[in-house]
Formats: structure tokens, sequence, C-alpha cells
């Protein structure tokens, strides 16, 4: 068949067209779309076995203290963690202050810090938060600003004084004088219990001398022996008020020097040691308030909270009572320190 000259253009146009028309769509030139991404995986959580903590002791003045640390390094050892930092400062502060400093060096998790005396520890807490190194403040307390520090483990010192101050209203209803032989100066033990010794004492109760004993058993002999030249027992003053069970121990000693009885002053002590229970035994103390040092596992159990970033409470207070003679015989063999 024979192709007319004038179609011929026409139909090779058509041709191509059909061509043209029929060939495979281009692909698309977007980029490809990428790969769903995987969450991140969730941070592995730390355990006792990975903690590091400093722990630098402010000394050993008393029974007290002697337990505390007791209880750290055998809660230390149950738990199996990498490292107890201890140190002894001695009662001083700048012992604890270089004490703190080396730990932020070593790069510590966290610092467990029971203060000599409440002042003086902006600088290195300030030091510890830039390192991001959290401090737990242990039994006494500090007057640095909260921010500087997780949190506070330990006793109510106020309260402590206030349950003092109770007993003596209880056991001196008519009135009376009492001498005070006052904790370390400056530590947040000596001052919660004094201001709360005199925030509850009856008014017709006279606090007649105060005197630090420094804590100790040795400091509080000479302490009370000066008293007791001062002052006639039982005549210019009826009961001691006393901080602490080691103080207690060492003022019993000065009185029976002096020919004065068990049961001839009202007495009152802080602790709830073994030494103090048997000093309620013995006649000596007509009530023992209560100071637990067994902090070890409530610390340690704070430490690895902070670890793992979990919330904490920024004030936590040990549940403690008030010991009389009727039940330390009975309770004196239990006690853990």
């Amino acid at each position: 068949m024979k192709i007319s000259r004038v179609l011929l253009p026409v139909l090779v146009i058509a041709a191509l067209f059909v061509i043209v028309s029929c060939a495979p769509a281009p692909a698309p030139t977007s980029a490809p779309a990428a790969a769903p991404t995987q969450p991140p995986a969730a941070a592995a959580q730390k355990t006792y076995k990975d903690m590091t903590l400093c722990y630098p002791q402010l000394g050993a003045e008393s029974d007290w203290r002697t337990a505390n640390t007791a209880s750290f390094k055998e809660t230390a050892q149950t738990l199996g963690i990498k490292q107890l930092v201890f140190s002894d400062a001695q009662q001083k502060q700048e012992n604890q202050i270089s004490a703190v400093r080396a730990c932020i060096q070593q790069k510590v998790d966290v610092i467990a810090l029971p203060p000599v005396v409440e002042d003086g520890w902006d600088a290195v807490l300030t030091e510890a938060k830039n390192a991001k190194i959290p401090v737990i403040i242990v039994d006494r307390s500090v007057s640095a600003p909260k921010t500087l520090y997780a949190s506070h483990i330990g006793s109510d010192m106020v309260l402590e004084g206030e349950r003092a101050a109770a007993e003596f209203n209880k056991m001196m209803p008519n009135g009376g004088a009492v001498l005070e032989l006052s904790g370390t100066t400056g530590s947040g033990a000596a001052v919660g219990r004094a201001k709360g010794f005199r925030n509850k004492l009856n008014p017709n109760i006279k606090i007649l001398d105060s005197q630090t004993g420094n804590f100790t058993r040795a400091e509080a002999v000479p302490v009370m022996q000066a008293f007791l030249k001062k002052y006639k027992a039982g005549t210019d003053f009826q009961g001691i008020f006393i901080h602490n069970d080691d103080m207690g121990i060492g003022a019993i000693e000065a009185l029976k020097a002096a020919g004065v009885k068990p049961g001839d002053l009202k007495i009152v002590s802080v602790d709830g040691t073994r030494g103090g229970f048997q000093a309620m035994v013995d006649g000596w103390f007509q009530a023992d308030v209560e100071c637990n040092p067994l902090l070890g596992p409530q610390v340690f159990e704070m430490a690895l909270k902070l670890m793992n970033g979990q919330t904490i409470d920024p004030e936590v207070l040990t549940n403690e009572t008030v010991y009389y003679p009727d039940k330390a015989k009975e309770l004196l063999p239990t006690r853990k320190y």
C-alpha cells in the first residue's frame, strides 16, 4: 500500500508520540525515606558495686561516734560497695575540709559529711556541687544554703533538747536550778539541744551555768569538778542537763569523787548508748533522750538513689524516743551501741 507524501510526516509524528507515551515514567527525584530510628536504650541502673562513697568522719570522741563509724563500715561491707573512702578528722574542721577536697579530686560518686561544726562549709560544698558530686549532710547540721547539698539525714537536735526540758518539767514541778554540760561549741548538736532545752524549760527552772565538755568523757570531768567547786549540789542546783552520754559518764566520775550519791540530783542525758543505760540502771540518769547513730543503711540507700538520678527527700529524720530507768535493765542487753 502506498502512503501519501502528505500523510507520511503525520504518521511518523504519531508513531513517535505513541513510543514516547508508552515509555516508563522516570524515577522520582526526591530523597529516599530514612530508615526508622530506634529509641535510645535506657541507661543501666547503678548498683552498690558501682559506688564509691566518701565519709570524712569528724572524730572518735564518744561511744556514739564509734557506733556511727561501725555502722558505715559494716553497711559498706554488707552491701558490697566498690569503695568506702573513710577518714578521721579528729574533731578539726580543717581536716574534714581537706578530706572532702581530696574526695572531690578522686571523683567519688557521693560524699556523706558529718560536720564537726555548723558554719564554714559554703566554699567546699560549692566545689563539690561544681564537680557534680552530691553531698549528704549526716547527723549534725550545717548553716550553708540548702541548694549546696542534696539532703540531711539525722536527728532533730532541737526536739532532743525539748524532750530533755520536758523531763525536768515533770521532775521539778516546783522549780529549781540546773547546770548544763554542753557539747562542742558551734556544732549542730550542741546548738540544737541548747535551743530546744530553752524553748520548753518551765520559767521556774533556772539554768544556773552552762559549760562545754566538747562531747568527751575526759573533758567533762574537769568541767564537772569546776561546777562542784563553784556550786553546792542539791542546794545551788538540783539537776544537770548533759548533751551526751560520754560527758555524762565523766560527770558521774566527778560527782562520785565529791560524795554525791545516785538520785541526789536529777540528771537527763542524750544518746541512749549502753553507757547511758548502765547509768540509768545504777540510778544516776533519770532519763536518756535517744539519738540513733546507726545511720549507715539510710545513707547508702539515699546515695544509690542519687547515683541513679532518683528523687530524694531533702530532710530525713530518724525515729527516736526517750528511755527511762524502769526499762533500762531489760533493754540494756539489746543495745547495739
